[in-house]
């Protein structure tokens, strides 16, 4: 397992669309183990595979926090195939966004299907985080961040915020 770098703001890459996974085999598992490893040292809750400049249908994450035992999860060709009308509100960050949070407005419950670490077929029902997470993070597989969903003057001053950042580090 290996810490990869997280792609930031502007870099293209994290706007391409994210290609779909024809298996999951040992090298796709190695790459989500990877991303894993990345997302616990940034620390986040979730990644998307583009994040880490691998344009392919893969999102990792764990909810958990605290002393909490970890509960890594693992998304391939994750789809939404219900949501609700319901919306929440949720103050949401982003690793490729570093220290800009703001308000998003989503589903409040989505239903996805997906294909797990061993390359199972799941569906499932989700809500509150979850459900927020795994929009948002399914958004980077469209390549569309959060501040996507902002005005256009609030993604910009984040854009101009992270520039400034890097430059400084």
């Amino acid at each position: 397992m290996a810490i990869r770098e997280i792609l930031v703001v502007p870099d293209p890459v994290l706007k391409q669309k994210s290609t779909p996974v024809d298996v999951v085999d040992d090298d796709l598992r190695a790459l989500m183990d990877d991303m894993l490893e990345t997302m616990y040292a940034a620390p986040g809750i979730g990644l998307a595979a583009v994040q880490i400049g691998v344009p392919k249908r893969v999102i990792v994450m764990d909810l958990s926090h605290g002393e909490e035992d970890k509960a890594p999860r693992f998304f391939v060709n994750p789809q939404i195939v219900w949501a609700s009308e319901d919306t929440l509100p949720y103050e949401e960050g982003c690793l490729s966004v570093p220290e800009i949070f703001d308000e998003v407005e989503r589903p409040a419950k989505v239903r996805l299907s997906y294909l797990d670490y061993q390359g199972k077929a799941v569906e499932e029902e989700a809500e509150g985080l979850f459900a927020v997470c795994i929009q948002h993070e399914m958004d980077h597989l469209e390549g569309v961040l959060f501040i996507d969903h902002l005005s256009r003057l609030k993604r910009e001053q984040a854009v101009k915020k992270v520039k400034k950042q890097v430059k400084a580090a």
